[in-house]
């Protein structure tokens, strides 16, 4: 009878159960949460008030901002002048489009913080380019997937603007160590892709160069190649803060769109700004509906059990995390990068302080298997927008995925034996 009216059982029962029903993860944390807290008399009162502060916080405010300036970029095409700048310049080595994709993956994770949008960006012209120089679909489609997966890890990063909110730490500061572990990731993409590049042939395309026409290149990419600068130099800077630099980078994005290279006109605001409503109301919807469940979660000592278990497993610090990255792993299966973090986090966070673990460091290697949760399905997001854009199946996509994946948990496997390189930019610039 304990065990049936244990109300931290009945938290876990009515959010898992939903979820396998395809309840929307945002009303199954909240549904949970409210009757948990009303049925075993928590003040339900404070549920309204709870939503409300999870959401009411100043850094929240650059999630809505960077989705803004993405959408706002993506409708300026400026994802289409960095493509034909680096097809033009990698396009026809061995595996060059595809370490090309990868390559813009990583830019574009300099300009949005969402996974999901650098696939819908960069997507619809780059795989089809893949496809047409002799790439097989699903390994296109899954090289785009797997690689976008860098835009959560590369600042300005929606994941990392949560973590911070969640833990306390500075923006900046896991902005700032953001940076070299998402290029030792996009490393271990490019090896693995070229592997497979090279083992199937992939030449790439047939490019006539001339120093004209690289220049002229460069030329037309430039403002697409300033806006990294403008939004990061602005944060690391000290302009501004990346709350303002979220905005700034609109602006910007608003000027090169309709100034320079006449891409948006004003029927087209409107759209940028109801697919940006939406988007950000999604967002919003979770983390308050997660943090009240986290609320829950702590209330009813379900965070603290679920602390104590994981400790009970080894004193080993590299054991430990290993089942931390493997629960992780198969959070990603169901839960979205918002959930799970607010779900994970308050359960992880006494492990960070009883083993000492940088909460920066440890933010950069959550953020990581966040970003391979988006490739694994069921909950695939990545993998659910290449399929639109191709019109292939998840079970198709699958296979092609898996090496890339794997390539960036042996980067995520390096990171954790050597936090050194993600906390140098953070140490060098004096935010830690």
């Amino acid at each position: 009878m304990s065990l049936v009216n244990n109300p931290a059982l009945w938290a876990v029962i009515l959010f898992i159960v939903p979820l396998l029903l395809r309840v929307p993860i945002g009303i199954s944390l909240g549904l949970a949460s409210v009757f948990v807290a009303w049925h075993w008399d928590m003040g339900a009162g404070m549920a309204s008030y709870n939503y409300f502060a999870n959401i009411a916080k100043f850094p929240l405010l650059a999630i809505p901002f960077f989705i803004l300036a993405g959408t706002i970029m993506d409708k300026a095409s400026i994802a289409e002048k960095i493509v034909n700048l680096l097809r033009y310049a990698f396009g026809h080595y061995v595996g060059g489009l595809a370490i090309a994709a990868i390559g813009v993956a990583a830019f574009w994770g300099a300009v949005s913080g969402s996974t999901a949008a650098t696939v819908a960006a960069i997507g619809t012209i780059l795989i089809p380019g893949m496809i047409k120089a002799g790439y097989d679909k699903a390994f296109a489609t899954a090289v785009v997937c797997v690689a976008s997966g860098l835009a959560i890890i590369i600042p300005p990063s929606i994941t990392f603007i949560m973590y911070a909110v969640i833990t306390g730490v500075s923006v900046g500061a896991i902005f700032a160590a953001g940076f070299l572990p998402g290029f030792v990731i996009a490393g271990c993409l490019m090896v693995s892709a070229y592997i497979t590049c090279r083992k199937r042939g992939y030449h790439g395309e047939e490019i006539h160069h001339s120093a004209g026409e690289f220049f002229a290149l460069i030329k037309d990419a430039f403002w697409a190649l300033l806006t990294p600068v403008i939004i990061l130099g602005g944060i690391y800077g000290g302009v501004c803060t990346p709350t303002e630099a979220a905005a700034v980078a609109c602006f910007y994005g608003l000027f090169v769109g309709v100034v320079v290279y006449h891409r948006i006109g004003f029927a087209d605001l409107y759209e940028i700004l109801v697919d940006t409503v939406k988007a950000s109301a999604i967002i919003m919807f979770i983390c308050a509906s997660a943090g009240l469940y986290s609320w829950i979660g702590s209330t009813v000592g379900l965070i603290e059990k679920s602390s104590n278990m994981l400790l009970s497993v080894s004193s080993n610090q590299y054991v430990l995390l290993l089942m931390i990255y493997i629960i992780l792993f198969f959070g990603g299966m169901l839960l979205d990068g918002v959930s799970m973090l607010y779900v994970f986090m308050p359960i992880l966070m006494p492990l960070m302080a009883q083993y000492h673990w940088d909460p920066v460091w440890f933010g950069v290697m959550v953020t990581i298997m966040v970003a391979v949760g988006t490739i694994t399905p069921p909950v695939a997001m990545n993998l659910y927008v290449g399929c639109r854009i191709t019109g292939m199946s998840i079970e198709e996509l699958t296979p092609p995925v898996i090496p890339l994946m794997i390539s960036a948990l042996i980067g995520l496997a390096f990171l954790t034996f050597f936090p050194a390189i993600t906390l140098f930019l953070p140490k060098y610039l004096g935010l830690l």
